[in-house]
C-alpha cells in the first residue's frame, strides 16, 4: 500500500513540476492559466497524499477550491479586456 501511495505523489509531483515549467516559459500570459490549473490539481493531490490525516481532504479542497477561484478571476478579468473611452 506504501508504494502505491509513493507512486501517486510521485505522478503528482512529477506533473506539478511540468506544468511550473510551462508556466515560467510560456510569453503569453492567457496560455499560462491551463498550467496554473493543473498547477493547483497537482499540488492539492500531493497535500492530500503527504498528510496522512482525515482533515488533509479539507486542506487539499480548501486550496483546490482558492486556487480555481483565483485563475477564474483572472481568466474572467483577460476575458472583458481593456475598455476604451468613446
Amino acid at each position: 500500500m506504501e508504494v502505491a501511495l509513493l507512486i501517486a505523489l510521485s505522478v503528482c509531483a512529477i506533473i506539478a513540476a511540468y506544468a511550473a515549467v510551462r508556466v515560467v516559459l510560456e510569453k503569453r500570459p492567457l496560455r499560462k492559466l491551463p498550467y496554473l490549473n493543473v498547477l493547483s490539481f497537482a499540488i492539492s493531490g500531493s497535500l492530500l497524499l503527504i498528510l496522512p490525516h482525515p482533515l488533509s481532504i479539507v486542506v487539499a479542497v480548501a486550496y483546490f477550491v482558492g486556487s480555481t477561484l483565483e485563475s477564474n478571476a483572472i481568466a474572467s478579468t483577460y476575458a472583458g479586456g481593456i475598455q476604451k473611452d468613446g
